[in-house]
């Protein structure tokens, strides 16, 4: 396939030139026959950028009558533009999505294709390709909208030294409880616990979503999202909202947290001025960049464990939170765009973008690949993942979101008790219905 032709954009990235165009024209009818497949992401990494151009010569290698174009927009762009592109007669075949409530709005307007029948197909074939709680995540009322295609998680890191400076060990904690008793050691060691950036609120956001699986469990969160039961005032919900009050007591962030970017957070972990941070998959990478000399913390400087149990919950300590990404399809997609999916989302392929640091993945067999020993952790942790929740800010929409962002913020810092702030999230709630 001519890679001209893979070069013309919407979006405004990259411009076929009239010349190059004329060429096209007289390339013969069997070009002309092709099928187009118009893949739209926002991937900024030329490296990973790369990786996929790569995998789309082997597709089309294999598959000379389907041409591939990746269309490129910004992602602030990305998501203003999104709603009226899915409406346009320039629709891309597929797309990125985070999943949650944003993915299932998207799903309501029919402007999306219900990929169920396509994982279902052959006995199944595609969907058992897939960890099932990458499917789940992307499924509502029983019908999928994505083809998934990676997953995060948000985890504990810490600094061993400062670790054992303190004298306390992450392998001790087991429970809330036995966080808290760390926290307080910490501190009485004249070291700030924990890096937070209560400034962008979301970073907070973590520990009460947490809290809530712990103590209530995938069934509790459920039905709240249903609007069945009490809800967001569900007492499990409520005693979630009291276990973050008790950590905000101790005060375990760094001075001056309330204000503090989540950049800013991962500088003060990466420059050793706090031990512990709750983050993403990719903390050890990400705390270099915001390090105030560039380098951050060794990596054999870094430990991490999983979100504690809480003694008597319902949730499991198997559960787990983080992002999950998938390609939603639209209405009018062609089957060659869902093979294609199933080719970029295999095994074999997710292996190796897993090699390149590129993703956590999703299709089974293939977290093997991962290699950095930190993100093989997360890699095993959700390979063996019991209910994987999508960002509670993200699952809930954006509305529910912010006022769950607030809140958790507010909680923390000791200005609303917990059932208050049950009370404003399920407001929240009933006024989206």
């Amino acid at each position: 396939m001519n890679s001209m032709l893979k070069s013309a954009v919407f979006g405004g990235r990259r411009i076929v030139s009239m010349a190059a165009a004329a060429g096209m024209l007289m390339a013969g009818a069997g070009a002309a026959s092709a099928t187009t497949v118009k893949w739209l992401h926002l991937e900024l990494d030329p490296k990973n950028v790369a990786a996929w151009e790569d995998i789309v010569k082997k597709y089309e290698a294999q598959h000379p009558d389907v041409d591939i174009q990746m269309q490129f927009l910004e992602n602030e762009a990305f998501k203003a533009k999104l709603p009226t592109l899915l409406q346009s007669d320039d629709v891309p075949d597929f797309f990125f999505s985070w999943g949650g409530g944003v993915l299932k709005q998207q799903s309501e307007t029919g402007a999306l294709q219900d990929v169920t029948a396509a994982l279902d197909a052959d006995g199944g074939k595609l969907r058992s390709a897939y960890t099932p709680a990458s499917v789940d995540g992307l499924t509502f009322d029983g019908k999928t909208w994505a083809i998934p295609y990676k997953v995060g998680l948000v985890s504990f890191f810490y600094n061993k030294a400062l670790f054992a400076k303190a004298g306390v060990k992450a392998e001790d904690i087991k429970s809330w409880a036995d966080f808290l008793k760390t926290v307080k050691k910490i501190k009485a060691a004249g070291i700030v616990p924990i890096a937070g950036g209560g400034g962008e609120k979301w970073p907070i956001h973590f520990y009460w979503s947490y809290l809530v699986m712990r103590e209530g469990g995938q069934k509790v969160f459920e039905a709240a999202k249903k609007g069945e039961g009490e809800g967001f005032l569900d007492p499990t919900i409520i005693k979630a909202g009291d276990d973050l009050a008790e950590l905000g007591k101790l005060e375990p962030f760094q001075p001056g947290y309330l204000g503090s970017t989540w950049p800013q957070a991962l500088g003060v972990f990466g420059d050793g001025k706090a031990a512990i941070i709750l983050g993403f998959e990719a903390t050890e990478a990400n705390q270099r960049k915001n390090a105030g000399d560039g380098k951050g913390l060794a990596a054999d400087n870094i430990g991490r464990f999983a979100f504690p149990a809480v003694d008597g919950g319902a949730g499991k300590p198997t559960d787990t939170l983080g992002g999950l990404n998938g390609w939603a399809v639209t209405k009018k997609a062609s089957k060659e765009a869902i093979d294609f999916l199933a080719f970029l989302t295999s095994a074999e392929n997710e292996r190796a973008m897993a090699k390149a640091g590129m993703l956590l993945p999703v299709a089974v067999g293939a977290d093997d690949g991962v290699v950095n020993p930190l993100l093989a952790e997360s890699a095993k942790q959700l390979a063996a993942s019991t209910w994987h929740q999508n960002f509670f800010d993200q699952d809930l929409g954006a509305a529910v979101g912010r006022v769950v962002n607030d809140v958790s913020v507010e909680i923390v810092s000791g200005q609303m008790n917990s059932k208050d702030g049950a009370q404003m999230i399920q407001d929240a709630f009933e006024l989206e219905q």
